[in-house]
C-alpha cells in the first residue's frame, strides 16, 4: 500500500512538473515553413530580427500559472505551439508568448491567435493569419499577403511590400480598423461600416447604403494586384496614405 501511494505520488509529482515548465526553444524552419501559435488567456508577440532560428519563450503570470499546460505539437517543417488551461483562468492568470523569427526568410503563418490577449506581429515576411477574440491586432512591417482580426479589439496593420496577387482582409466586430498603405498600394478595395465612420485618402468614393445603416466604399487603385476588404460592425474604418519615408 505504501509503495502505491509513492508511485502515485511520484506520477502526480511528474504531471505537476509537466505542467509548470516553460517554453524556452530554438526551432530550425525551412524557408515556406508552417508557424502556428494558439494562446487562450495571454499576449502573443512575433518579431522579426537578423538570426537563422526561431526562438519560442513562454512567459507565465499570475498565482494559477503552473497549471497552465503549453503543448509543443511541432514536427519537420511545422512549428505548432498551444496554450490549454484545465480549467477557465482567473484573470490575472496568463501566459504570454515571445517568438523571434528571422526576418530575411518567408514563411507561412496560418494562426497567430489569442482569444483573451493582445496580438502583436512585427518585421516578418510571408503570408499571416492573425487574430484575436478579446485583444488588439497590431501588424507593422510584414512583407506579403496579410489578414487581420479580431471580435471586441482594435485591428491596426501596415502593409508592406506585397509582390504576389491574392486577397487580404481586416476586420472588427466592434472596434477600429486601421490600415496604413504606400502611396502606390496595387488593389481593389473593399470598405464598409455599420454604425462607424469610413475614410480614405486614397481616390474611392465613400457612400451611405441605399439599403440599411452604415457607410461603404469601393473602388480600383492601378491594375488591382491585390484584394483588400476593411470591415467593422460598430466602428470606424480607415484607409490612409503611409508616408513615402516610411515605406518598406
Amino acid at each position: 500500500m505504501i509503495r502505491k501511494s509513492v508511485l502515485g505520488f511520484a506520477v502526480l509529482f511528474t504531471i505537476q512538473l509537466a505542467f509548470a515548465q516553460s517554453l524556452q526553444k530554438s526551432y530550425d524552419l525551412p524557408p515556406g515553413g508552417r508557424i502556428f501559435i494558439d494562446n487562450f488567456a495571454g499576449d502573443v508577440k512575433i518579431t522579426g530580427y537578423s538570426g537563422k532560428t526561431i526562438e519560442v519563450k513562454s512567459i507565465r503570470k499570475g498565482p494559477e500559472s503552473d497549471a497552465i499546460r503549453i503543448d509543443d505539437m511541432s514536427y519537420g517543417s511545422r512549428l505548432e505551439i498551444m496554450v490549454r488551461y484545465p480549467r477557465v483562468p482567473g484573470g490575472t492568470t496568463i501566459v504570454d508568448l515571445e517568438v523571434k523569427v528571422p526576418s530575411a526568410v518567408s514563411f507561412n503563418f496560418d494562426r497567430i491567435a489569442s482569444f483573451v490577449g493582445n496580438v502583436s506581429v512585427t518585421n516578418v515576411m510571408g503570408r499571416l493569419m492573425a487574430s484575436s477574440v478579446r485583444g488588439i491586432v497590431d501588424v507593422r512591417d510584414v512583407r506579403g499577403l496579410v489578414s487581420a482580426q479580431s471580435i471586441s479589439g482594435n485591428v491596426t496593420v501596415e502593409i508592406g511590400r506585397v509582390q504576389e496577387p491574392g486577397n487580404m482582409r481586416f476586420r472588427s466586430i466592434s472596434g477600429d480598423v486601421l490600415v496604413s498603405a504606400p502611396a502606390n498600394l496595387d488593389a481593389l478595395i473593399a470598405m464598409s461600416s455599420d454604425s462607424g465612420m469610413l475614410r480614405s485618402d486614397f481616390p474611392i468614393d465613400i457612400q451611405e447604403r441605399r439599403y440599411g445603416p452604415g457607410r461603404e466604399a469601393k473602388g480600383k487603385l492601378g491594375s488591382g494586384k491585390q484584394s483588400l476588404w476593411i470591415n467593422s460592425n460598430s466602428g470606424r474604418v480607415s484607409l490612409i496614405q503611409r508616408p513615402e519615408r516610411q515605406a518598406l
